[in-house]
């Protein structure tokens, strides 16, 4: 008979919602790669009824007593860590009711399916009712969370992809990067101005580029038994561990995109495919927080991705696609992948000028779901804030600006910041590396990546959520957060010999 019977019971309870997960993946992966227009409607509903399913199980009133039982159980570290996880998600679930759940649900995937035309048509007064839609539910969700945990709404949902990070914290390591990134974004540029470059000469066939894709997939160990690249308007990685739903985009004019846009969701889609098997189903076999994830396909697209020794291993692949030209020699497909110029585009963004998106975006979305300005205001404050971080003039370019991310119809506020933690996390990983393999560098120069992944996974991968973050960074490299870390980076990169 079980000594725990109150924990196996939780057990067997996130074990389902884990399936129910699955069903919901799969399902927005669709409707984001295969979906026909016409079944946005249905598939909206569905999706509604499917969340309002999986909120009922989280918030049964069952769960309450269960989780009382459980703490007075024989538990032992690993099953502690599970029941702290549960404990986390089901506060989380509690705050909100069913009925903002399901209106959520209805009001993203109708904002997010018409802004896929109202984007490439510029249409911003056409995207605006919808996103004050969804924008009305996000804030009434951030109420909800706020009330529940203390602290602002803004930072409630930072809290729900980055659990106990505050806007304190962001505001010290922002400002900080606001302090040094535009004399190093002019140092670089200046110094780069004197190199000579050779652009690639397209077109670039799709076909060419998928497969040139699945190869930098297989080159850095994606297993394609347990996933898949497919075609999106906007690149992400989705699913579970054991079916892996990665997406890309191709532009003909340009295979760089498609190609590091790759390499950055295979670290998302590594980091999950390597997720501890023994513990699938349950809250702490998850990923531990965005940051982290973004830790790792930051890890995967800048810090090896970007590595001159990874791109000489690139470059015969490349060639083989395209043909031989000067633009792919070595050397110069290393200048184009790291070459600094301020643009309009995150995703598109080199690393450098990169955190300058991020800081507009969290300084433009807190206030948005604080109240303290409206969605009309968004246009005028963009345009301020890339002139300010980024010298671009963004007036009337609204498919350049503020609809350019999937994230704000898709109501994912709060998320933004962890682009930049990650950027910062992926240094100081790298660094944590160094100084246990002081020839890393060496070892990619000659192909060795596992290196690399042995070192993600016995440290990052494997873990999970076993450990709050700090906890985590700290037994990974032997310090919390460092942004020290990815500021050595850059220099070293850009600025070094």
């Amino acid at each position: 008979m079980s000594t725990t019977p109150a924990y196996d019971r939780l057990h067997a309870t996130w074990n389902r919602l884990h399936h129910f997960g699955h069903l919901q993946s799969i399902a927005g992966w669709d409707q984001a790669a295969n979906m026909p227009p016409k079944g946005m409607e249905a598939r909206a509903a569905a999706l509604s009824e499917m969340a309002a399913l999986v909120h009922g199980i989280r918030t049964d009133p069952a769960l309450k007593d269960l989780l009382a039982r459980a703490e007075q159980e024989a538990l032992d570290e690993m099953q502690r860590a599970n029941l702290r996880e549960m404990r986390r998600e089901w506060r989380s679930a509690n705050a909100l009711p069913e009925s903002l759940v399901t209106r959520r649900e209805m009001a993203t995937s109708r904002c997010e399916h018409a802004w896929r035309k109202q984007r490439p048509a510029n249409d911003w007064a056409g995207f605006l009712p919808n996103l004050k839609a969804v924008l009305e539910i996000a804030r009434e969700q951030a109420q909800r969370l706020a009330d529940l945990g203390g602290g602002s709404r803004y930072e409630a949902l930072m809290h729900e992809y980055e659990p106990g990070l505050t806007t304190a914290q962001v505001d010290r390591v922002f400002g900080e990067v606001r302090q040094w990134l535009p004399e190093l974004t002019r140092k670089v540029l200046e110094r780069q101005s004197t190199r000579r470059l050779i652009e690639p000469k397209g077109p670039f066939p799709v076909a060419a580029q998928r497969a040139l894709c699945e190869q930098a997939m297989r080159l850095l160990g994606f297993d394609f038994e347990a996933g898949r690249l497919d075609v999106s308007s906007h690149p992400f990685c989705g699913g579970v561990p054991e079916d892996v739903r990665m997406t890309t985009r191709f532009r003909e004019d340009d295979f760089l995109g498609s190609l590091m846009g790759t390499v950055h969701e295979t670290g998302h889609g590594r980091y999950e495919q390597n997720l501890p098997r023994e513990w699938l189903g349950q809250p702490i076999a998850q990923a531990r927080s965005m940051a982290l994830h973004e830790s790792q396909s930051l890890s995967f697209e800048m810090q090896l991705g970007s590595h001159p020794g990874f791109v000489h291993r690139l470059a015969p692949l490349v060639q083989a696609a395209f043909g031989s030209q000067p633009a792919f020699d070595p050397q110069n497909l290393h200048r184009l992948m790291t070459r600094v110029k301020p643009g309009y585009i995150r995703v598109d963004a080199d690393e450098v000028t990169y955190p300058a998106h991020i800081i507009l975006r969290y300084e433009i979305e807190r206030p948005l779901i604080e109240g303290e300005i409206e969605a009309e205001d968004v246009p005028a404050l963009w345009d301020e804030k890339m002139q300010e971080l980024l010298g671009i003039d963004t007036r009337g370019n609204f498919k350049d600006g503020p609809m350019q991310d999937v994230h704000w119809p898709e109501s994912l506020f709060g998320y933004f910041p962890c682009y930049s933690l990650g950027a910062m996390y992926a240094a100081q990983w790298f660094a944590a590396m160094r100084r246990e393999m002081p020839d890393l560098d060496a070892r990619i120069g000659a192909g060795d990546l596992a290196a690399v992944f042995d070192w993600l996974r016995r440290n990052i991968w494997s873990q999970a959520s076993r450990w709050t973050t700090d906890e985590l960074a700290v037994r990974a490299s032997g310090e919390p957060l460092n942004p020290a870390h990815f500021k050595a980076h850059l220099e070293a990169r850009y600025l070094g010999d």
